[in-house]
């Protein structure tokens, strides 16, 4: 079974390790602050998202949805607006993201391995895509019904 080991067994057999010493804070070189991605491809992920909440808009218009839609707007173009500002702050480095064209030549490294360029294009336009499609049928079911 198990039993207590006192400190002075844990000293005597030298098991006791030094508490670690903190290492100085070092500043990261920054490698890229926009994923690698063009810019087609993230302004047509905002685009589609944008459609997405008109398109929910004109199917259920009412007065009621103003301010939620207004407020949806109000955040999703914040969560592209702020990126995009930041990742053009104080640049001290001459790293661009990758045009369309040598994405699609290229390829792409990603967390799981290299990706064709075609392959990365389809995995950040699936979803707005789909949540698109989605928001076209919901109101399509609505209308019918």
């Amino acid at each position: 079974m198990s039993r207590p080991i006192s400190r002075e067994d844990l000293a005597r057999t030298r098991q006791l390790a030094a508490p670690p010493r903190p290492e100085a804070a070092t500043r990261q070189p920054m490698q890229t602050r926009h994923f690698d991605l063009p810019v087609a491809l993230h302004a047509g992920f905002f685009g589609l998202v944008i459609a997405y909440l008109g398109i929910m808009f004109v199917g259920f218009r009412s007065p009621g949805l103003i301010l939620p839609m207004a407020i949806f707007v109000f955040f999703i173009a914040g969560f592209y607006v702020v990126p995009a500002l930041w990742s053009g702050m104080k640049p001290d480095h001459d790293d661009r993201p990758l045009g369309m064209a040598a994405l699609l030549r290229e390829g792409i490294q990603t967390h799981t391995g290299w990706c064709r360029g075609r392959d990365a294009v389809m995995q950040v336009i699936l979803l707005p895509v789909l949540i698109l499609a989605w928001g076209l049928a919901v109101v399509t079911i609505a209308a019918l019904v």
